[in-house]
């Protein structure tokens, strides 16, 4: 199984974004940061995801990221296939938190079951053919609109970019960097998207690195 093991986010103010991150999902060293310095605008092709196991739990992360200064994209509500909300973050990342379950079990808390990096692809059935040819297993495939990957322990996903966006409930319409450089041991890689890999601590021998829908 590929180790995918945390998302570099490039954020006009490093100190801010931390700041902001901890309060609203404390996900530790699973998210780091940058100084951005690529230009970037509109949608930036892909969402970073977190499931849950009750509504409950879903709304306590949106209520304290819309507390830390997150603004509302899709406020948190029923849906067909569950529960869930879309917040960005003031550096412009995109964030879902949705559960399948539709009646709470108990108190909300803020723990999540999987964190989930959802990539827009402008064609789904190549940027397949391309981490498989790296190595990566895939987990579930639905044609050339959906594949998700055995990753470990963040998932990664292919979604359709025009889809991508339509559930995050924003424009399709981006340019510019991603501002997003993937972290595992899947080596320095570069998709068809322009979505880059950088090598994880595990992968360099460094130590381990400390702690969707």
């Amino acid at each position: 199984m590929t180790s995918f093991d945390f998302v570099t986010l490039d954020v006009p103010d490093v100190a801010a974004a931390e700041r902001f991150y901890t309060a609203a999902f404390d996900l530790g060293d699973r998210l780091r940061f940058r100084q951005a310095a690529a230009p970037s605008t509109g949608f930036r092709g892909f969402t970073l995801s977190l499931t849950v196991s009750q509504p409950a739990n879903a709304v306590a992360y949106l209520d304290a990221a819309l507390a830390a200064g997150a603004t509302a994209l899709k406020p948190a509500a029923k849906s067909l296939w569950g529960f869930g909300g879309v917040v960005r973050a003031p550096d412009g990342a995109i964030w879902k938190v949705a559960t399948s379950a539709k009646k709470d079990s108990g108190a909300g808390v803020r723990e999540y079951d999987q964190m989930v990096l959802l990539l827009g692809a402008s064609d789904v059935a190549a940027a397949k053919q391309f981490y498989v040819s790296h190595g990566f297993a895939v987990g579930k495939s639905y044609g050339r609109k959906y594949v998700e990957f055995e990753t470990s322990p963040i998932k990664l996903a292919l979604y359709g970019r025009k889809a991508l966006a339509k559930d995050a409930g924003v424009p399709e319409a981006g340019s510019g960097s991603h501002l997003l450089t993937v972290g595992g041991d899947a080596g320095r890689i570069t998709d068809p998207d322009g979505f880059g890999w950088e090598a994880s601590v595990l992968a360099e021998g460094c130590g381990p690195a400390t702690p969707p829908d």
